[in-house]
């Protein structure tokens, strides 16, 4: 048999199938990256498996298991993995070494794994004789895992903003009055990007104005992100229904509300000027294992985070209507800018219709990026 060179169509296709498996875990992985294997032997899928949440079988292991069900052999063949074989010893074995003792004759990865407690696969698997490629698909399976990587290269989550305005950019009336500018297709659909993050941020002056749960309701999910509120204050009302059934984190620049409900955690992080040090959370919810935190929040608070540099991508529905001014805006900057040259310059990704609205996603390019 031949075996098929490293990017033929047979790879691409392979790869393509683990990077779908890989999407299975989309909601339910975290703090783990989005992983899954296809083994193969020229276009014969042998077996195939995801990591589904944390704790679980690796996407390898996974896959063997099916190979083994199917009662296919799998030495000699091929394994496409969308992440660089585990080295360590966790909840579970290195996957490398579970490679190695199956047989396998080659492991094709999307990328490398860079975390680095876990890295060290492709030494292992090529010090044991088994051929080693990796890079097919890899923007792929970064796209799957931009907030695992951000967190393990700089130690925050990836930030998304979700926001939803009326065609000249109003969220809101005057008022505070928002609900609702967008149709059902895309609340449902901000509810998706909801249930793939980690965490949910917003600030006291949304929880004041809306009083929103800030979970996933809209679509079908077995875990609820973490609800995080930038309070500088401490004035979060104890009733209010971010806090309700715990899984909430209160960020505040100084002492915790004693009448805060059970279950509720807060940290103190101010700043020199006393407000919250944004960075410095961004650190602690990093350290807490969220990749991803999606921000619903007020315009005070977006401009906070996009003059901190701190917002990575947009996703923002457009809907069919004029507001007008007296109105709210998307963004408070600090200052005003002095000169066109000084905007924030995006990249769109995609622009899709859902229902009457437009949905939009871009990304925020910075010389750091």
């Amino acid at each position: 048999m031949t075996v098929p060179a490293p990017g033929s169509d047979t790879d691409r296709a392979m790869m393509a199938r683990a990077l779908a498996l890989a999407a299975r875990g989309l909601w339910t992985t975290t703090p783990n990256p989005r992983v899954g294997c296809v083994i193969a032997r020229g276009g014969d899928v042998l077996g195939e498996g995801w990591h589904e949440r944390a704790g679980g079988a690796h996407a390898e292991t996974a896959a063997l298991a099916d190979a083994r069900a199917r009662g296919r052999d799998v030495r000699g063949a091929t394994a496409y993995v969308t992440f660089e074989p585990c080295n360590h010893t966790g909840r579970t074995p290195p996957c490398a070494g579970e490679l190695v003792a199956a047989g396998i004759g080659r492991v094709v990865a999307a990328m490398h794994d860079p975390n680095p407690l876990a890295s060290g696969g492709a030494a292992r698997l090529r010090e044991a004789g088994v051929a080693f490629d990796v890079g097919l698909l890899g923007d792929e399976a970064h796209d799957l895992n931009k907030g695992f990587v951000m967190r393990m290269t700089r130690g925050r989550p990836w930030v998304r903003t979700k926001l939803a305005a009326s065609l000249d950019g109003k969220t809101a009336l005057a008022s505070g009055a928002s609900r609702w500018i967008t149709g059902p297709e895309a609340r449902a659909d901000g509810h998706a990007w909801r249930a793939r993050s980690c965490a949910i941020l917003t600030g006291i002056g949304t929880v004041r104005d809306d009083d929103p749960e800030l979970t996933v309701r809209a679509v079908e999910t077995t875990r609820q992100p973490l609800r995080v509120v930038v309070d500088r204050h401490a004035e979060t009302p104890p009733a209010a229904r971010v806090l309700a059934g715990g899984n909430a984190l209160v960020v505040t620049a100084r002492d915790a509300n004693p009448a805060w409900p059970k279950g509720v955690r807060s940290l103190a992080l101010p700043d020199r000027e006393g407000r919250v040090d944004l960075e410095a959370m961004m650190h602690e919810l990093g350290l807490l294992g969220v990749n991803e935190l999606h921000v619903e929040s007020g315009a005070r608070l977006n401009g906070a985070l996009l003059d901190a540099g701190l917002i990575d991508e947009i996703v923002l529905y457009l809907a069919p209507g004029l507001i007008g001014d007296p109105a709210r805006g998307l963004f408070q900057r600090r200052a005003p800018l002095g000169l066109l040259d000084g905007r924030t310059p995006l990249a769109f990704t995609s622009v899709e219709r859902l229902g009457a609205d437009l949905r939009v996603v871009a990304l925020v390019l910075r010389s750091d990026s």
